[in-house]
C-alpha cells in the first residue's frame, strides 16, 4: 500500500475513533452512569495511539511500545464492565 493511502487510513480512524468517544460521552452527559465516561475515554486512548503511530511511522505496531496505549484502552474497557456489574450487584 502506498504512504498516501496508509494516512488516509490513519486519519479515518482516528476521526472514527474520536467520533465514537464523542458519542459515549454524550450518553454519559443524558444518563451520568460513569460507564460511558470510561468508554470515552478508551476510545481516546486508541485516537491517540493510532495518532502516534501515524507521526512515529511505526513498521509493525504490535512490536512497538507504543502498542501498551492500546492494551490500556481495552484493559480500561474491560475494568468499566466489571466495575458497573459488580457496583450492581452489592
Amino acid at each position: 500500500m502506498n504512504a498516501e493511502l496508509l494516512d488516509l487510513a490513519a486519519g479515518a480512524l482516528i476521526f472514527g475513533y474520536l467520533l465514537a468517544g464523542l458519542f459515549f460521552l454524550r450518553f454519559w452527559r443524558r444518563t451520568r452512569d460513569s460507564l460511558f465516561v470510561w468508554f470515552a475515554v478508551a476510545f481516546w486512548l486508541m485516537a491517540g495511539n493510532q495518532l502516534a503511530l501515524a507521526f512515529l511511522d511505526v513498521p509493525r505496531d504490535e512490536m512497538h511500545y507504543i502498542y501498551l496505549i492500546r492494551i490500556s484502552a481495552f484493559v480500561l474497557i474491560l475494568w468499566a464492565i466489571v466495575w458497573k456489574n459488580l457496583r450492581n450487584i452489592g
